[in-house]
């Protein structure tokens, strides 16, 4: 018998993947020859530019001399020391020094909101995420300076919530629900009754509509709504400032226009993100509806928000928005701002789900009225969980969009991390000639965040495959 002997190397290792990919054919090998050309071009550009990198310098100058006299006259180089002096403007824009920690807390807090929602069936991603969350937090209570009570309650916090991930995932979704008058709370300070009493008002919704549901969903909801809506307008504000007379839980106020860099991004975008997926599902399933007037009213505002440019909603929240208030009003900007991204988010992220809904075969709906079930049921048991998994990819993009959108908020007066911050750091005399480190160091940011969300899309992908083979 002769022995078994090893596959050629044609058909093996390095030179079999390199046939398959990139030399297969004539037009394959004609193209993977040209894209190897231009990354050597582009590698022979940048790499020395880079190699002659200078991390530690006070101003441009003192930049440019160091490489000089390094590499010789002539030589170029990036200059990152300009990254290391002016890392907290891109960060946090405009904020207080003295108060990063509260921005880095609400950070931390941020993913330990998302963790039991976004990694629910994963332990060993959720331990990572809280471990990670309760690190961060720790270290920017300690470095920021934070007073004695905030790192107290910080350890104990998050001693809290690796216990509940480990052992309770689900009670940390009454955290997840609690997070955003938490969050505004730490970013914007004042009186923490104004969040509570917030809060207040979606309770009483909930009461009443348990006490209604019983005998009709629609009036449930309406007296839900209406019942809210009066304790925000007419007692919320009287009710907080009766409370903080008697406990006072104030903080340091900071003003909108001191939000700036990655911290005004992330606060714009995960409002934004978080808001507009239920309104893209409301609006897709209003364009759906049997109703002309709720049809009629869904397409109209649909076509209209994506035909109008989001800049010019944004002008709309900065300047016609005022017009439309009472004397006297004071509607913070970043907030008029999250309402017209949310809108425009929301209208693209509702024809993003009617793909989904459109795809479903009509025997599911077929399946969901056999059962018996009415339409709220069959859409939240049936209908909604397949048209989600469908739309996975363009929710995912559309939130990448969105993210990558409030860079365009400089056109309002605030300082985005690309163009407003950059300005800014670039208008010192210090660093007055830079160009390129400063938008590297923004992009690589950026790129960060949305890769993390794309990848993420596909891991839910993975997790939500149900075909069988």
């Amino acid at each position: 018998m002769i022995p078994p002997s090893p596959p050629p190397m044609r058909q093996a290792g390095a030179i079999k993947w390199l046939r398959e990919n990139l030399f297969s054919g004539p037009l394959n090998t004609a193209l993977s020859i040209i894209g190897i050309i231009i990354v050597w071009l582009l590698v022979q550009g940048i790499l020395p530019w880079l190699s002659h990198s200078v991390w530690d310098a006070q101003n441009l100058r003192e930049c440019r001399n160091i490489i000089a006299e390094r590499f010789g006259a002539g030589a170029e180089g990036a200059c990152w020391a300009m990254v290391r002096d002016r890392w907290s403007q891109f960060l946090f824009g405009f904020y207080p020094n003295a108060l990063y920690w509260r921005a880095t807390l609400a950070f931390a807090l941020l993913f330990v909101a998302l963790a039991p929602i976004l990694f629910s069936e994963s332990l060993k991603i959720r331990r990572i995420i809280l471990i990670a969350a309760a690190a961060i937090g720790v270290l920017g209570i300690i470095f920021g300076h934070a007073p004695v009570w905030v790192v107290v309650a910080t350890w104990f916090g998050a001693a809290v919530w690796l216990w509940a991930g480990e052992f309770a995932p689900t009670k940390l979704l009454w955290f997840t629900a609690l997070y955003p008058a938490l969050a505004y709370w730490l970013l914007w300070g004042g009186s923490a009754w104004d969040p509570i009493m917030a809060l207040a008002g979606f309770l009483i919704g909930y009461i009443a509509w348990r006490l209604l549901a019983a005998r009709s969903t629609l009036v449930a909801a309406i007296v839900a709504v209406v019942l809210a809506m009066l304790w925000w307008l007419y007692y919320s504000g009287d009710a907080a400032r009766d409370a903080e007379d008697l406990i006072s839980l104030s903080i340091p106020q900071v003003s909108s226009r001191y939000f700036g860099g990655f911290l005004l991004s992330t606060t714009i975008g995960v409002a934004a993100i978080a808001m507009s997926l239920p309104m893209g599902i409301i609006l897709a399933l209003a364009r759906r509806s049997d109703m002309f007037l709720v049809r009629a009213l869904a397409v109209t505002f649909i076509e209209f928000i994506r035909g109008v440019p989001l800049i010019t909603l944004l002008f709309v929240a900065s300047l016609l928005l005022n017009y439309f208030l009472p004397p006297g009003t004071n509607f913070d900007i970043i907030l008029r701002v999250v309402i017209m991204v949310t809108i425009f988010a929301a209208a693209y992220m509702a024809e993003v789900i009617r793909g989904g809904l459109a795809a479903l075969p009509k025997g599911q709906y077929e399946a969901a009225d056999s059962l018996g079930l009415d339409y709220w049921k069959a859409q939240r048991l049936i209908i909604l969980p397949q048209a989600l998994k469908i739309s996975i990819p363009g929710i995912v993009s559309t939130f990448i969009g969105v993210f990558k959108d409030t860079t365009l908020v400089v056109f309002v007066g605030l300082l985005d991390p690309l163009k407003g911050i950059t300005d800014a750091v670039r208008a010192s005399t210090d660093w007055k000639g830079i160009y390129w480190e400063p938008y590297i160091f923004v992009a690589l940011i950026f790129f960060t965040f949305c890769f993390a969300m794309s990848r993420y899309s596909m891991y839910l992908e993975r997790r939500l495959k149900r075909d069988n083979h």
